[in-house]
């Protein structure tokens, strides 16, 4: 499966909206702005919920990690002990929800961001 971010792509990015405000914005904040302090473990020692505009670490990920990561958990995909509140959507979400909702967050980048991150996936 060729996985590529299509923020471009209308109809899917309204779809990733949909999906991202039933599914994410609980926690990722409903304008993509995280729950602050980000960088600090909570209480019970998970890391926030990072931001996913340009203030933030997503667009430093390429197309692949970030579908891998929303459909099998960080601790699975890669393979280590990573104490996090982020739900696994493999069984949650389709492959074309998750797709979309990665889209819609990419359209919301700067245009210099959205360039940046196509070039990370092109190497």
């Amino acid at each position: 499966m060729l996985i590529r971010l299509e923020p471009d792509n209308l109809s899917l990015v309204s779809l990733g909206e949909l999906v991202y405000q039933n599914n994410c914005s609980s926690c990722h904040g409903s304008n993509l702005e995280g729950q602050g302090n980000c960088k600090e473990r909570d209480i019970d020692g998970c890391m926030p919920a990072p931001p996913h505009d340009e203030t933030g670490h997503t667009w430093h990920h390429n197309d692949e990690y970030l579908f891998y990561i929303t459909k099998y958990g960080i601790e699975k995909f890669l393979q280590l002990d990573y104490p996090n509140n982020m739900p696994i959507y493999e069984e949650l979400l389709t492959d074309q929800e998750i797709l979309a909702s990665l889209s819609y967050i990419k359209s919301k980048w700067p245009e210099r961001i959205q360039k940046m991150h196509d070039e990370m996936n092109q190497n």
